[in-house]
């Protein structure tokens, strides 16, 4: 049995659910998200929930981790529909910076010439200071967009220069030691 697959997931006020076949829609204040399930899922909506069940009754180990990844992946679509998602990120480095021009972000973090990242469709960007917000209404790629933003230039373990999650403890290393010599 999956514990996370067993939850019904609630809908809330002004965020509606349509299923037919393997695909699901959630539309919400906030925008509209389409998935397509696996054809061992079977997803149900009833009085204001949503239930997601495994089709048979004798169903294997990977029906089971199926059944809790569907469950969790529909019930982030009705998070992002009706609150939406945001990551922030920390730049960390003197002379590091970020700025939005049009659809790009544009990172200055070290290198000869400044990194620029276009803005998937669904996300926004916006910069204060040394902080970094990404939105939108799909965990996933906000998730992924924050992820290959930070991957641009890592924290470093010794001075802690670089982009970083918010909130992120970078591991430190000690420097080189200097021997005095006799």
């Amino acid at each position: 049995m999956s514990r996370i697959g067993k939850k019904p997931i609630e809908i809330p006020q002004g965020v509606k659910a349509e299923i037919s076949g393997n695909d699901i829609k959630v539309s919400g204040p906030k925008g509209e998200l389409k998935d397509t399930f696996h054809r061992n899922i079977k997803v149900e909506a009833k009085d204001g929930k949503i239930f997601v069940l495994p089709k048979d009754a004798e169903f294997s180990k990977k029906t089971a981790a199926l059944w809790g990844l569907h469950r969790a992946l529909i019930s982030n679509m009705v998070d992002g529909v009706s609150k939406g998602f945001e990551k922030k990120l920390e730049i960390e480095g003197i002379g590091f910076k970020a700025s939005v021009e049009g659809d790009n972000l544009v990172l200055n973090v070290g290198f000869i010439n400044p990194v620029k990242i276009k803005k998937p469709e669904g996300v926004n960007f916006s910069v204060e200071k040394n902080v970094i917000t990404i939105s939108g209404i799909s965990k996933e790629k906000v998730g992924q967009v924050a992820a290959i933003i930070r991957k641009s230039k890592k924290a470093e373990p010794y001075k802690g220069k670089g982009i970083k999650y918010q909130g992120e403890k970078i591991r430190r290393k000690e420097g080189k030691k200097v021997v005095a010599s006799k």
